[in-house]
């Protein structure tokens, strides 16, 4: 997807943003989602139009491994890139397709956003608070967070949490519950349980380097990939959002996704 007029989307900052999206046919959890089409439409382009009201982003991209994909992203009108299917993360995948990009027609964004294909809820106004932190020269990579709302959210291995520093870059990312508050002595008066939203943007060099760089101690530890850029020294900005995307690995979130969509759709029908 592109704007007719991609300078129109650099807002007031003058900050130029491409947002790809990984559509990685193969899914252990949910056998492929991204094709899932209940509600009429396969789950990556719900993704790829609720990325394309951001009016911060100028092209939207979904970058996937899959013929079929392929074909349902061009019959709903969807940019798209075939990419290598042998790509370890999404990273990776956005990556090679920013790169494709770059080659076709020599042009470069300020901001490259990734967007996991089974995030449809994710909230416009949240991606253009990514695209415009970088107007701090000094930030390279911003992803997203959330306030941790319960004791079994917070002891949930599926649930990534952070703490940050005093400007609001992670200090550490964690499976386990962080940080460990038993031991206080005394009360902050805020929430410090914090659970990480796999939202990224990049400076379009930082993602080069985040690619090339070996995978560290930590994330094979943790099995999260962003532990490699912390524990290689690099700055991570984690912005507040507005709202918690729910995003959809099992069955029964795809089945509420798809209530929710019926209902919404029913809401602009109703009196």
């Amino acid at each position: 997807m592109r704007r007719p007029e991609p300078d129109a989307a650099r807002g007031n900052l003058g900050l130029s943003a491409v947002a790809v999206i990984p559509a990685r046919i193969g899914s252990t959890r949910l056998p492929r989602k991204m094709l899932l089409a209940e509600t009429g439409t396969p789950l990556f382009v719900h993704t790829a139009r609720a990325v394309a009201n951001c009016d911060r982003i100028a092209r939207v991209v979904v970058a996937t491994d899959s013929d079929e994909v392929l074909r349902a992203a061009e019959e709903h009108g969807v940019e798209v890139r075939m990419t290598r299917a042998d790509h370890q993360s999404g990273t990776d995948r956005v990556h090679e397709a920013t790169e494709l990009l770059h080659a076709e027609d020599g042009k470069s964004f300020d901001v490259v956003l990734n967007v996991q294909g089974d995030e449809p809820d994710v909230a416009p106004e949240d991606l253009a608070a990514l695209v415009d932190c970088f107007a701090d020269e000094s930030v390279e990579l911003a992803s997203l967070w959330a306030p941790i709302e319960t004791e079994t959210e917070l002891a949930a291995r599926s649930v990534v949490k952070l703490v940050l520093d005093a400007n609001s870059d992670a200090l550490y990312f964690s499976r386990a519950p962080i940080p460990d508050t038993s031991h206080a002595r005394s009360d902050s008066g805020e929430p410090l349980a914090r659970r990480h939203i796999g939202v990224y943007a990049f400076r379009p060099a930082a993602l080069a380097r985040f690619c090339t760089l070996t995978h560290g101690v930590l994330e094979r530890a943790e099995n999260l990939e962003q532990l490699r850029w912390l524990e290689a020294g690099g700055r991570l900005r984690v912005l507040p959002a507005s709202r918690r995307p729910r995003g959809i690995d099992t069955a029964e979130e795809y089945a509420d996704f798809v209530r929710r969509t019926a209902s919404a759709s029913d809401s602009h029908i109703l009196p």
